[in-house]
């Protein structure tokens, strides 16, 4: 195949958060090999789901690997929520918006990027172009016969971003309206990268897996009619009490996306999910396996079929044990 050849197939790779040996490790295994810095399959492309940075230990590798495809063909990639987080977290805002940062320096923001911002931190210039990689990077993709999206695909939401953006790409000017609560801007990218959240009663939290307090819960979209919150929830922490049972209201109904069977092929990640890999419907995956937590990173094979098959998933689970973890000798390119 040419590098500009149609593929047989396409490989998603779900959420890498900075597993860079992993990721390795699950391109060698889907049949992916080395050649000039790049890693390249004779027949197949890879479309990576977004979220390569932050918390895990080898981001720049991560981020080296993929870049690398993209930028010789070799692969596509949509934005994840984190890519947004770091833009906002290292561009200045506008002068009149009362602040020095778009994404404010708190506390809980720092944690989330402090492992990235380590690791870049004897190479400025590194970081500063991987950044400026990040505003090439489209929302959505959509190929004959599949969608990619990091959390949620909203069709009325897309048609309007494409409408103002054919190639679905944001800019400092987007993402500065998108950190304004209530703008259109805002709407689209948190609901492409972040879906939907409904809030938990007051005086309610979770605490998560990954050491947040939160007083949300992610929603997904593809329940046809749901009724109780335990319709819709989809992340690995479960709800306090019996909420499950509680009765969506219809203003909490109303913000909900919906994608149904009718709909193309449909790839996610974003959602931490746990254990086998498995398909919430059957025209849809989601690949986050929650690599960086000691989870899976998850790809799924794709050759063109219309309804997925779980057979088709490929992984690679991530060892807790020191003496376990790959080592990257061969894949490092510093």
């Amino acid at each position: 195949m040419s590098e500009r050849g149609t593929p047989e197939g396409y490989d998603l790779i779900g959420d890498v958060h900075g597993c860079g040996a992993t990721l390795a490790v699950l391109l060698e295994r889907l049949g992916y090999h080395q050649q000039d810095g790049v890693y390249r399959h004779p027949r197949r492309r890879v479309i990576f789901l977004g979220d390569l940075i932050d918390r895990g230990p080898r981001i720049r590798l991560a981020v080296s690997i993929a870049r690398r495809m993209v930028e010789a063909g070799e692969a596509s990639i949509v934005l994840g929520n984190h890519e947004v987080n770091a833009l906002a977290y290292c561009h200045r805002a506008p002068a009149e918006a009362g602040r020095t940062w778009l994404r404010e320096h708190t506390p809980r923001h720092n944690r989330i990027v402090r492992e990235t911002l380590a690791q870049y931190r004897d190479h400025p210039q590194e970081w500063q172009q991987t950044l400026e990689w990040f505003l090439t990077i489209p929302l959505c993709l959509e190929f004959d016969g599949l969608r990619v999206v990091h959390a949620c695909w909203d069709q009325a939401l897309i048609d309007e971003l494409r409408h103002q953006r054919p190639d679905a790409r944001i800019d400092l000017d987007f993402l500065a309206e998108a950190e304004r609560s209530g703008t259109r801007a805002s709407r689209i990218l948190d609901r492409l990268t972040r879906g939907s959240h409904l809030s938990l009663p007051e005086g309610m939290h979770i605490r998560s897996g990954d050491g947040f307090t939160r007083r949300s819960f992610r929603a997904h979209f593809w329940a046809r009619q749901p009724r109780t919150w335990g319709d819709v929830v989809f992340q690995p922490d479960s709800l306090p009490d019996d909420l499950e049972s509680r009765e969506l209201s219809d203003e909490e109904r109303s913000r909900l996306s919906y994608y149904g069977p009718d709909q193309p092929p449909l790839f996610i990640g974003h959602y931490w999910c746990e254990g086998i890999p498995a398909l919430p419907a059957p025209n849809i995956a989601c690949l986050d396996y929650s690599a960086v937590k000691f989870g899976r990173l998850v790809a799924y094979r794709w050759s063109g079929e219309t309804s997925l098959d779980a057979d088709h998933f490929v992984w690679v689970d991530v060892p807790q044990e020191e003496r376990a973890r790959v080592t990257p000798q061969e894949i490092d390119f510093d």
